[in-house]
């Protein structure tokens, strides 16, 4: 059997809704993506749309915040038949925030995961690091079993110096902290791989800008979105490209790929 090449997207959506208002199906037709993972659609179930769900050649998932309305969730539109969907890690404290997907598509398991945001307070920064703790030793019991994984979204960290436009003005800021910084660093001592990075080690690109200042105008921003995969990927030579796509607008992020050949 011949090999197949898929492409793999990942996006913050900042609200689904807003995004159908800015082309978001356009944008979907254009990146023309075998899985598209998006985070933060802020909807609950009963605001799910027939166009939101019925996109031409995808079923579509969804994992949704019980705790607060228009708040996180994500959604993982697929082209490709997944074994098995699980929503969250068994864990009410994130699930319940619907920050997590996990499908099982045989050759990989996929997350498409909306890490937490810790500047809102001291006891937000204490989630999201045990966010990383809980998420990743249960990611762990899939690697340590030999199983592929590919964990994408927003990590809401970004990595290093080169990850974001004023490293200085920002290293005692929540998404830069070191502390936070350490866990990407603690995962990568683990087996898993920064797919962008890892093929693009001095290239300067952002995923996220804020709002204000014309931030994106002037590329002043941040990469706090990523696609880690586990060595084996990488070893078997499945990657064949990771990338930023900054020609997409419609959100504060912007999409971010990965292309396989399997």
């Amino acid at each position: 059997m011949g090999k197949r090449v898929l492409k793999l997207i990942s996006w913050n959506v900042n609200g689904l809704r807003a995004a159908m208002n800015k082309d978001f199906s356009a944008s979907l037709a254009r990146l023309n993506a075998d899985i598209v993972a998006i985070q933060e659609t802020k909807l609950q179930e009963s605001q799910l749309t027939p166009e939101m769900q019925a996109i031409a050649g995808y079923e579509a998932h969804w994992s949704f915040s019980t705790v607060k309305k228009g708040y996180s969730g994500v959604a993982t539109y697929t082209r490709l038949k997944p074994l098995l969907v699980r929503h969250g890690i068994g864990r009410p404290a994130y699930d319940d925030e619907g920050r997590i997907l996990e499908m099982d598509f045989g050759d990989f398991v996929f997350f498409n995961v909306y890490f937490p945001n810790g500047q809102m307070s001291e006891e937000r920064l204490a989630y999201k690091l045990d966010f990383y703790r809980d998420f990743f030793a249960h990611a762990d019991v899939y690697k340590d079993q030999g199983r592929s994984l590919i964990i994408t979204g927003d990590y809401n960290t970004a990595h290093n110096e080169i990850d974001l436009k004023n490293p200085k003005a920002n290293e005692n800021y929540s998404g830069f902290l070191r502390i936070e910084r350490d866990w990407l660093d603690r995962i990568i001592a683990n087996g898993y791989v920064d797919t962008f990075r890892h093929y693009h080690p001095d290239t300067i690109q952002y995923s996220w800008w804020t709002y204000r200042f014309k931030a994106r105008e002037k590329n002043a921003g941040w990469r706090i979105d990523y696609f880690f995969v586990t060595q084996d990927i990488i070893d078997k030579g499945w990657v064949r490209e990771a990338f930023i796509d900054n020609s997409i607008q419609g959100s504060d992020h912007c999409p971010i790929g990965l292309m396989l050949e399997i």
